[in-house]
C-alpha cells in the first residue's frame, strides 16, 4: 500500500543567498489533519513562488525509499520535511510518475503529476555547503527527485492517508524522462 508518511509545512524561514534573501526550505512534520488547497499545505510558505511554488508546483512529494538511499550516502538521520517537501510518501514510486498521473490522497484531496523537482543551489546550501560540494550535480545524478503535484481537489490529509493512482496516462512522459539537470 503506498500511504503518506509525513504532512510538512515551513517550520521557519531562514535567511538566504538567493535572489529573494530568504528560504521556506525549513520543513517539518506536522501531526494531525492538514487542509489542502490550491497552494498546498495551508500554514506552508513558499518564498519563491517563480521556482518553489505556485500552482503547478503546490505540493512537493519525496519518498521515504529515497529518503533512506540518500541517508545511507550522507551517513545522517534524514527527518521528514529535509528535502523541502511537504509529503513524505513510501510504496509509490515517485520518479516514475508520469506527466499528468493523478494520485487520490486520503479521501478526498487528488494531485496531479506537473514536473520534476530541479535542485537548486538553495537546495545545495541546506545540504551543507562546503560539506557537500557538486550536491545539485550529485542529487541530479542520482534520479531521485520527486515530483511537484498540482492540487485538483481540495481537503484534508494526514500521515497514514492511503494514496491511490487514480489516473496514469498511457504514454505520457515520466518525470524523470523529461528532467534536463545539470
Amino acid at each position: 500500500m503506498s500511504r503518506v508518511v509525513a504532512v510538512c509545512a515551513v517550520h521557519q524561514l531562514l535567511p538566504d543567498e538567493g535572489t529573494v534573501g530568504i528560504t521556506a526550505i525549513d520543513k517539518r512534520a506536522v501531526v494531525g489533519p492538514v487542509k489542502i488547497g490550491p497552494y498546498g499545505v495551508y500554514a506552508d510558505v513558499q518564498a519563491d513562488r517563480k521556482h518553489h511554488g505556485g500552482l503547478e508546483k503546490a505540493l512537493y512529494a519525496y519518498s521515504q525509499e529515497d529518503a533512506e538511499y540518500w541517508a545511507a550516502e550522507l551517513e545522517r538521520q534524514l527527518p521528514p520535511g529535509w528535502f523541502g517537501e511537504n509529503l513524505r510518501v513510501e510504496g509509490l514510486d515517485v520518479n516514475a510518475a508520469r506527466i499528468g498521473e493523478q494520485w487520490q490522497i486520503g479521501a478526498h484531496v487528488i494531485v496531479e503529476v506537473t514536473m520534476p523537482r530541479t535542485p537548486c543551489q538553495t537546495f545545495a546550501r541546506r545540504v551543507g555547503g562546503e560539506a557537500e560540494r557538486g550536491w545539485v550535480k550529485r542529487f541530479s545524478q542520482a534520479r531521485r527527485l520527486g515530483p511537484y503535484l498540482r492540487v485538483v481537489k481540495n481537503g484534508k490529509v494526514q500521515a497514514g492517508d492511503e494514496i491511490v493512482v487514480l489516473h496514469r496516462p498511457e504514454g505520457a512522459p515520466t518525470i524523470l524522462d523529461i528532467y534536463r539537470g545539470p
